[in-house]
C-alpha cells in the first residue's frame, strides 16, 4: 500500500510540475523549424505565423531553415528535440507523412510528432498550355483513353505531391498516362509550353502567375470546393472523378511526448491568429488558405492519409533512387 501511495505522490507531484511549466511557458525563444529554403511556399506560410503569433502574444518565434531531402531533415531534426514546447516544426503532408511511405525519412509521422494544429492548405491543379486542345477533364479522359497510356504527364519530380496526385487520379479514372518527372516547375513549364508534355499538376501557388497571364489553362483542381482565385475552375470531383482530395497542407507539430498544456496552448493561440483577416490576407496572397481546428482533428488527418498514400504508392510502385 505505502508503494501504491509513493506511487501517486509521484504522479501528482509530475503533474504540477507539468502544469507550472505550461503556466510559465514560454519564457524563452521558441524555435520554429521550416525544412525548405527561404523563400518557398512552406517558408512564406512559416514567417506569416511567426510574425502573427509573435504580434498577438508577445512570444518570440525564431524561424530556423533547415531543408534537405525533399524536407526529410528538417522534421528529422525538429522530432528528435527536447519535448519542451521550445522547438516546433511547419510540417506539410509531403514531407510528413509521404516521405516515410516511400523510404525517404527516419521517422514515423504518427509516433514521433504530436499534432499541435492545421494551418493552411492548397489544393493540387492540372493545367495544360494556352493553345492546348485539352479544354475540359471530359477531353483530358477521352484523350488519355485513345493514347493507350501515351499522354504525356510532368510532375516537379518522382513522389511529389503533385505527382502523387497525377497517380490518384489515373486510378480513380481508370486511365494511364506516361509520367515525365522533372526536378521542379522551372524545367517542367518550359517543356509544356513547348509541346514536349502534355498535361502538367502543380500546386496551385506554383501556377497561379502563369495562369493569370494566360499562358497557363487549368482544367480542374485536386479539391473538394473551387479556389476562391479559380472560382470557373471546376474540381474533378464535380466531373465526376470521387475522392479526388489531393491538397498541400501545412500544420504546426511538436516532438512526441511535448505536455499535453503546452500543445494546447499553442493550438489556441495559433487558431486565433488564423482567423484574423490580415493572417488570412497573407496567407492568400501566397495562394494558401487558411485553415485551423484541434490537436486531435490534424492528428485525424494525419492518420488518414497514411493508409490513403500508401494505397496510391503500392498501386503505382513509386519508387525514388537512392
Amino acid at each position: 500500500m505505502r508503494m501504491i501511495y509513493k506511487a501517486l505522490a509521484a504522479l501528482t507531484i509530475s503533474a504540477l510540475a507539468t502544469a507550472a511549466q505550461a503556466q510559465q511557458y514560454p519564457d524563452k525563444p521558441i524555435r520554429l523549424v521550416v525544412p525548405f529554403p527561404p523563400g518557398g511556399g512552406t517558408d512564406v506560410v512559416a514567417r506569416v505565423i511567426a510574425q502573427k503569433l509573435g504580434e498577438a502574444t508577445g512570444w518570440t518565434l525564431v524561424v530556423d531553415n533547415k531543408p534537405g531531402s525533399g524536407g526529410s531533415v528538417g522534421l528529422s531534426l525538429a522530432g528528435k528535440a527536447p519535448a519542451d514546447g521550445y522547438t516546433i516544426v511547419l510540417a506539410q503532408n509531403a514531407n510528413l507523412v509521404i516521405n516515410p511511405i516511400l523510404g525517404k525519412a527516419n521517422y514515423d509521422p504518427i509516433k514521433d510528432f504530436a499534432p499541435i494544429g492545421l494551418a493552411a492548405s492548397a489544393p493540387q491543379v492540372l493545367v495544360v498550355a494556352k493553345d492546348s486542345p485539352l479544354k475540359t477533364v471530359e477531353d483530358l479522359i477521352a484523350a488519355a483513353k485513345a493514347k493507350d497510356g501515351k499522354l504525356t504527364f510532368a510532375s516537379p519530380g518522382v513522389g511529389t505531391s503533385s505527382h502523387l496526385a497525377g497517380e490518384l487520379l489515373q486510378q480513380l479514372a481508370g486511365v494511364k498516362f506516361r509520367h515525365i518527372p522533372y526536378k521542379g516547375a522551372a524545367q517542367a513549364l518550359p517543356d509544356l509550353l513547348g509541346g514536349r508534355v502534355e498535361i502538367y499538376i502543380s500546386s496551385v501557388p506554383s501556377a497561379m502567375a502563369q495562369i493569370k497571364e494566360g499562358v497557363l489553362r487549368p482544367i480542374a483542381l485536386f479539391a473538394t470546393k473551387r479556389d476562391a482565385d479559380l472560382p470557373d475552375v471546376p474540381t474533378f470531383d464535380e466531373r465526376g472523378i470521387k475522392n479526388s482530395d489531393a491538397v498541400t497542407w501545412w500544420g504546426l507539430a511538436a516532438p512526441a511526448g511535448t505536455p499535453a498544456p503546452i500543445v494546447a496552448r499553442l493550438n489556441k493561440e495559433l487558431n486565433t491568429i488564423l482567423k484574423l483577416p490580415d493572417t488570412q490576407a497573407k496567407l492568400r496572397s501566397a495562394g494558401a488558405e487558411a485553415l485551423g481546428g484541434s490537436s486531435e482533428e490534424f492528428g485525424a488527418l494525419i492518420k488518414s492519409d497514411v493508409p490513403k498514400w500508401t494505397q496510391v504508392i503500392k498501386a503505382a510502385d513509386v519508387k525514388v533512387a537512392d
